[in-house]
Parts: structure tokens; sequence; C-alpha cells
């Protein structure tokens, strides 16, 4: 069950990279670019149209505006197109390397977040 969930979003994200690199194509019609853009600023935003906190709707919008998002434009885009930039998208994923630095910044944000908390919280406690 989590390999299947792995493999979905690993799809996810390759159809979304795959909107990202078609959207520059001059053979994307400019009715698809509308939908490609919205789609994937979506996908990239922090902010939900529902939040994340209300129970089953809020992760419900994700389940299914994103997927919704990403069919209409694939069918959107002529086939050619869609085919040529997958193939790309899933080459550009797999040769990507990690990201170390930004993983270590991420790791320093939330260390100070809880070194701040402890001293907020626990120290003038006592």
């Amino acid at each position: 069950m989590l390999q299947q969930w792995k493999a979905t979003v690993r799809k996810l994200k390759e159809d979304i990279y795959t909107l990202y690199l078609a959207y520059r194509d001059p053979r994307v019609p400019f009715h698809a670019k509308v939908v490609l853009i919205i789609t994937v600023a979506y996908a990239f935003s922090p902010i939900d149209l529902i939040p994340d906190f209300i129970p089953v709707l809020g992760y419900l919008d994700d389940l299914l505006l994103l997927p919704l998002g990403i069919w209409l434009s694939i069918k959107l885009i002529p086939n050619e197109v869609v085919q040529e930039y997958r193939e790309k998208a899933k080459q550009q994923l797999l040769e990507r390397k990690p990201n170390y630095i930004m993983a270590g910044i991420i790791v320093l944000i939330w260390l100070l977040a809880g070194f701040w908390l402890y001293l907020r919280f626990v120290v003038h406690v006592n």
C-alpha cells in the first residue's frame, strides 16, 4: 500500500514538472496555458483553497483539485507535446541530485524554532 502511494506521488510530481516544462512550448494553445499556469501555481502554492486544518475537506481539495487540474491540463495540450515533455521530465528528475544545502537550512530552521520554543516555554516556566 505504501509503495502504491509513493508511486502515485512520484507520478504527480512528474506530471506537474511535465506541465511546467510544456508551458513554454509554442505548440501549447493559449487556453491550455491558462489552465496549466493555474494548476502548476496551485501545486506549488503553500496556500490551499480549503485549509488543511479543516477535517476531511482540507485534504479533499488536494486529493481532487490537483489531479483534476493535471488531467485537464494534459487533455488540453497536444499529445505529442505531452509525450515529449513527459520524457524530459522523467529524465531530469532522475538526473537531479539531492540538495543537501537546502535540507540543512530547513533542519537548521526547525532546530532554531525548537530552541526558541524551549527558551520561551520551558526556561521561563521554572
